[in-house]
């Protein structure tokens, strides 16, 4: 059976193909976005809307909006726990309840949970984290990021595809340093704005508009915000999410490497650009913890073998390092980054 055999596959045309592969981000800012949209589509503002609220209902787009960029708007890390077996949905329920974990995955390894935590303060972030261990009497290893080379879940779906992005010809790599103590420098406005807009726009054929009633802003004002968001890297990309364990990549395997440090940024930049590594980026080692890896990489792909292959391809072409293969079985929770509250860094206090 082919791999895009499915309901969802088998409903669709070349205008949702197109709409599902080509606008993933891009997506039009502009006060009737839809109106363009079905312009370059060939198709009514009416049709373009509908056929994305329908994508969304069968569950092939988990959201229409923004992805935000949570170390670059306030304070972001990874963290893992090991959850003893007779505790362990106990414990995923307990870390679940917090808003601000927005990913939490069992995967094959001792530390068995794997969670995100985003808040608006470095602060905020290492209470959260604090509360766990104390609630749960489970060791936190805290893994923020501290080297972007390459994050990207934006990769066309209908095709043939073994792997995510591998009819992707080339990426553009770089190694990003993280601050942990990132605000992203926002006015009163764009912190208000970012809030409203963490579970996505709303369907509408004025969605820009419609955000700006909520937050009592113009709605020129929140365009003109949004593009200076996604310029400075606070909002990763405009589209539609796509659900990639729906479309078929429900194989994926974070694997962890021993990099040596002075070797980082060689292998990073390296490793990134290759077109089947879906996430590249460098955390700390933890030696207390018994934690010595310092490298993530991610690849997501339709069939478990074809991720087992490249990741043996990594192992013996690129990174000849220890490593260890730690394989999602589980999707305990996943949303988009979630904020209760993002301080404004500026004196602006109403929105102009």
């Amino acid at each position: 059976m082919s791999a895009l055999s499915g309901e969802w596959r088998e409903s669709i045309d070349d205008i949702d193909a197109k709409l599902i592969d080509e606008y993933q981000s891009g997506f039009p800012i502009e006060p009737h976005p839809f109106r363009r949209l079905g312009k370059e589509l060939g198709i009514s503002e009416d049709e373009a809307l509908n056929r994305v609220t329908v994508l969304r209902e069968m569950g092939v787009f988990r959201r229409f909006g923004a992805v935000l960029n949570p170390p670059v708007i306030g304070s972001s890390t990874l963290a893992a726990v090991k959850a003893p077996e007779d505790r362990f949905d106990e414990i995923a329920e307990f870390i679940n309840n917090y808003r601000q974990i927005n990913h939490n995955y069992r995967r094959e390894h001792e530390w068995n949970m794997w969670f995100v935590v985003t808040a608006g303060s470095r602060d905020r972030r290492d209470e959260i984290l604090s509360e766990i261990e104390t609630e749960t009497g489970c060791t936190v290893l805290n893994l923020p990021m501290l080297t972007d080379y390459y994050i990207d879940l934006e990769f066309p779906v209908v095709n043939d595809d073994r792997f995510a992005r591998e009819s992707v010809e080339s990426t553009t790599v770089d190694a990003t340093r993280i601050s942990e103590e990132a605000t992203g420098d926002l006015t009163a406005l764009e912190a208000d704005l970012l809030i409203e807009i963490q579970d996505g726009f709303p369907l509408s054929k004025t969605p820009y508009q419609d955000v700006a009633d909520s937050i009592g802003a113009d709605v020129s004002a929140v365009i003109t915000a949004i593009e200076r968001l996604l310029e400075d890297g606070c909002i990763k990309r405009i589209g539609c999410v796509v659900n990639h364990v729906v479309t078929g990549f429900h194989n994926n395997c974070m694997v962890v490497w021993n990099v040596p440090d002075e070797k980082l940024d060689e292998c990073g930049e390296i490793v990134g650009s290759l077109p089947y590594v879906t996430l590249c980026y460098h955390r700390p080692r933890r030696p207390a913890l018994g934690w010595e890896y310092n490298m993530f990489t991610m690849i997501h792909g339709r069939e478990a073998e074809a991720v087992d292959a490249k990741i043996d391809e990594l192992a013996s072409e690129y990174l000849p390092f220890e490593h260890e293969r730690l394989y999602s079985t589980e999707t305990l929770k996943q949303t988009g980054a979630q904020y209760d509250s993002l301080v404004a860094q500026s004196s602006q206090t109403t929105h102009q």
